[in-house]
């Protein structure tokens, strides 16, 4: 029997915020990123469940997560909002034009990003793609100097620069064989300063008062990589970013690591063609 909440047509408002909502798995968060209280973006998710008749978002007081249904919807919401956002583009009097100076951390190189920008310069021929490389400190030194428009990268939890695209865990990776010893000082592979993810790790060292050496520092997630797929040392990763070849690491002489989140700073975030690309970075699903 159909479900007569099923023949209507769904808002694609409301198919945005439950985008927002996975991305950042919190209802709180999606606030923010739409620019919402959280009060609607609760009620934007109910209007969706009504209009579908499931349960979309399985949710307690630490996680949001979809249902079967729920991931079924979001499928079909990232075609809709793709289409959404083409047709504007069709509507407003011509292909966007002009230069994109963009800049990503350089946790992100071995994510899904490519295909990101991959679709984003298909979709944008006459836009000309300008990338850069580097840990977060250094993207945001060139954002102040106005060498880049707009940059991916990651920020503290607590920090308010830039706008949230998804909150993620970092935990320790690398090989089991580099596990220490009991009583021997954690071997660390890491990026230089100021790197955040450096930051975090050296911060929860400290306090726990567990002792550590930095085996390997090195500005490229790949040499990273290297040291670590070598036995060289551990490194500090996002859960959702962790190299080939690692794996996470749990041991209890190793402390628990901070959240950190992903953000997209920039003029760009306000005009085009920046716009289109943090649009299309806001609605992949890179870390899925």
């Amino acid at each position: 029997m159909r479900r007569a909440g099923v023949t209507r047509l769904i808002d694609p408002v409301l198919l945005r915020t439950l985008a927002a909502v996975v991305r950042s798995r919190s209802f709180s968060r999606a606030a923010e990123q739409l620019g919402l209280g959280q009060s609607t973006v609760s009620q934007h998710i109910q209007r969706l469940e009504a209009q579908t008749g499931h349960r979309l978002v399985a949710r307690d007081t630490h996680s949001v997560a979809l249902t079967p249904e729920g991931e079924t919807v979001l499928g079909f919401a990232r075609t809709v909002l793709d289409a959404h956002e083409r047709l504007e583009r069709a509507l407003s009097g011509g292909p966007v034009r002009g230069k994109v100076r963009f800049g990503a951390s350089e946790d992100f190189v071995q994510s899904r990003l490519s295909e990101v920008l991959r679709d984003f310069r298909e979709s944008y021929p006459s836009v000309d793609l300008e990338l850069s490389v580097a840990l977060t400190g250094f993207l945001h030194d060139a954002l102040a100097r106005g060498e880049l428009d707009l940059v991916l990268g990651k920020r503290h939890v607590g920090e308010t620069q830039g706008m949230l695209v998804r909150r993620d865990r970092l935990v320790w990776v690398g090989l089991p064989t580099a596990l220490p010893e009991r009583g021997e000082p954690v071997a660390l592979a890491s990026f230089p300063a100021p790197s955040i993810t450096r930051a975090v790790a050296l911060a929860a060292l400290t306090q726990e008062g567990r002792a550590f050496r930095i085996t390997c520092t090195c500005a490229s997630l790949s040499g990273l990589r290297a040291a670590a797929l070598a036995g060289v040392g551990l490194m500090a990763q996002p859960r959702s970013l962790i190299p080939d070849g690692l794996q996470e690491l749990a041991h209890p002489d190793l402390p628990r690591l901070a959240d950190v989140e992903f953000v997209l700073s920039g003029p760009g975030l306000h005009r085009e063609p920046s716009r289109a690309l943090a649009h299309q970075i806001l609605n992949a699903d890179i870390w899925d």
